[in-house]
């Protein structure tokens, strides 16, 4: 047990990822913009970026630059609709994210793409709630979205719906949710249950932990308690490659769970950073994540054009600017209103199908994928539309 604990100690010390802001609850009017700015000069869509550079923090700048490279590659693959990109550094800060929000529309913007972190998009949607403008922000925050605000990034809910199903038809339909004690881990398990129910399975335990190295060590022996005496076949974890995943897969495996007979989900991306598909304890693991050939061909012209590869998030604004470039598309330019971007078809972007509902969160069209020997192995491919299994 004390060589396991070194071991994850030391993973998890080695561990550097992107941190996305948390959750937090947040008001956004309830009514949706009821107008709609005409179509720019020389015919563009006039479109508001607006990304967390200037706080002073090079990761702040470094989400900024990816964004706005991602929107300018997508523009220049747009064909038969102009699209004039205007950019607005928020440093991050919602007040600065509201005042410019309200300046980027009464310099006509028609949408607005951003900000990053859900506390500037809930500002942001408030100041220009009246002005007939939609929010698309990169938050993956289902608090924030409603009114004129929706969020691109992939939600809990989204993924939990994706996994539950695939984990019910695979047999696997006893699942025990494993969670963090804190806001994300709790947010988490109700995404989950919610997914386990809609899929038709059923939660036969619930075990968390306290996030702390301590905590888990000592909350381990009751989770492997539950997991038996309730007969679960999968155990369902909150836990990221930040934090607690290491230590609490690691140790799960090693007070013997057959991960064979009780299957290991998560639900977040066990690939990110890549030396996580080496950890022992995520072997055999599913988790989901967006189409993989899709967004291997954008990181590839991403590299090409900008000399490295991008971060995660650059994807959501590539997604962004498809989206209000199909809409422009299909009419005069006047299109980006709360209907057509809910619309049930949907767009396609580099990270594959999505679509907006109309409580301005998202459903995102996801592979399933294992771990088998230190490599990612997708089982059940991305849907390409949205009926059938996942949807």
């Amino acid at each position: 047990m004390l060589s396991a604990i070194r071991r994850a100690r030391k993973s998890m010390g080695q561990y550097v990822v992107v941190l996305f802001a948390m959750a937090l609850s947040a008001c956004v009017s309830s009514q949706g913009p009821v107008g709609q700015p005409s179509r720019g000069a020389g015919g563009a869509v006039q479109v508001a970026l607006l990304v967390p550079s200037g706080s002073g923090q090079s990761t702040d700048d470094l989400f900024g630059q990816n964004l706005e490279n991602a929107a300018r590659l997508a523009i220049a693959d747009l064909s038969g609709v102009k699209v004039d990109l205007r950019v607005y550094k928020t440093g991050g800060n919602p007040a600065q994210a509201s005042a410019l929000a309200a300046q980027a529309v009464n310099e006509g913007a028609q949408i607005i793409l951003g900000p990053f972190y859900s506390e500037e998009a809930n500002a942001a949607g408030v100041a220009v709630a009246g002005k007939g403008v939609n929010v698309l922000a990169f938050s993956n925050n289902a608090d924030i979205a409603g009114g004129n605000v929706f969020v691109l990034g992939q939600t809990f809910d989204n993924t939990a719906r994706r996994l539950a199903g695939y984990a019910v038809r695979n047999g696997k339909n006893r699942i025990m949710v494993v969670h963090d004690q804190n806001v994300a881990g709790n947010a988490g398990r109700s995404a989950i249950e919610r997914g386990v129910s809609s899929a038709g399975g059923s939660v036969v335990g619930i075990g968390s932990y306290e996030f702390s190295q301590n905590g888990i060590v000592s909350a381990v022996p009751g989770i492997v308690q539950t997991i038996r005496s309730s007969n679960a076949n999968a155990v369902f974890l909150t836990a990221d490659t930040a934090g607690a995943l290491p230590l609490i897969s690691q140790l799960l495996a090693d007070n013997g769970i057959d991960r064979e007979a009780t299957r290991f989900i998560g639900l977040t991306r066990w690939d990110i950073p890549a030396a996580t598909l080496a950890l022992p304890g995520v072997q055999g693991g599913w988790f989901a994540l967006p189409d993989p050939g899709l967004y291997g061909q954008f990181k590839a012209r991403y590299r090409s054009a900008y000399g490295s590869d991008p971060l995660p998030v650059a994807g959501l604004a590539y997604d962004g600017i498809a989206a209000i470039g199909a809409l422009a598309r299909q009419s005069d330019g006047n299109a980006l209103t709360r209907s057509s971007l809910t619309q049930g078809a949907g767009f396609v972007g580099v990270s594959g199908i999505f679509r907006f509902r109309g409580d301005g969160t998202n459903e995102r069209g996801l592979a399933v994928a294992q771990i088998r020997n230190n490599q990612v192995v997708v089982i059940d491919p991305a849907p390409r539309s949205f009926s059938g299994a996942g949807f």
